[in-house]
């Protein structure tokens, strides 16, 4: 019995198998090449190492709820906080009774944190991100909560400040995106201190 379209079965497996071999061996080692060659630190998820023990990267928000610490932004995933398995935002529109309640409940938590400050809440530091990992907050961000960790500390607010602005990474170019704080590297320097 013979196959009636052989002809065209033939050039289809040809095609099927070189694709796949392109693009599911070919182009992933490509890739997987030049980011080890260009960017080794961001390929290999930008760990931070301390004393030869991985202690978060660069990349993951971290939650710190020691009111000594800097606090980074929410995080929206499940079943724990900064769940790089589970990232997602939190899908709650601005009418959503769930994130007022959220965001009030933050809101009160600062301010427990921290009875004196009176200045306006940033709204990332009671909103999540997108993904639910930001690791960074806004140089406001960071402001709003110096007062609060230099006096836990016993710190001058004007070294902490100096802290802020050494870990404040700048917008490419001085056009693309916005100042950002890294609240790990931030807070691994805060310890540094002891």
């Amino acid at each position: 019995m013979s196959i009636p379209h052989l002809p065209i079965v033939r050039p289809a497996l040809v095609f099927f198998v070189g694709l796949s071999v392109l693009t599911g061996l070919l182009y992933p080692l490509a890739v997987t090449g030049l980011g080890q060659a260009l960017f080794p630190d961001q390929a290999n998820g930008s760990l931070i190492q301390r004393e030869g023990q991985t202690v978060g990267s660069r990349l993951i928000g971290q939650s710190f709820s020691d009111p000594a610490h800097f606090w980074g932004r929410p995080s929206a995933t499940a079943p724990m906080a900064y769940n790089a398995a589970a990232s997602s935002g939190a899908n709650q529109g601005p009418l959503n009774p769930a994130l007022g309640e959220a965001v009030q409940a933050r809101i009160a938590a600062l301010r427990a944190a921290d009875p004196g400050q009176t200045a306006p809440v940033p709204v990332d530091l009671v909103t999540a991100s997108a993904s639910g990992l930001d690791p960074h907050i806004s140089p406001a961000a960071a402001a709003y909560q110096r007062p609060r960790v230099a006096r836990l500390r016993q710190l001058d607010p004007a070294r902490v400040q100096q802290l802020i602005e050494q870990h404040t990474e700048r917008p490419l170019g001085a056009v693309l995106g916005e100042a950002q704080v890294n609240v790990l590297t931030l807070n691994l320097a805060l310890d540094a201190l002891r």
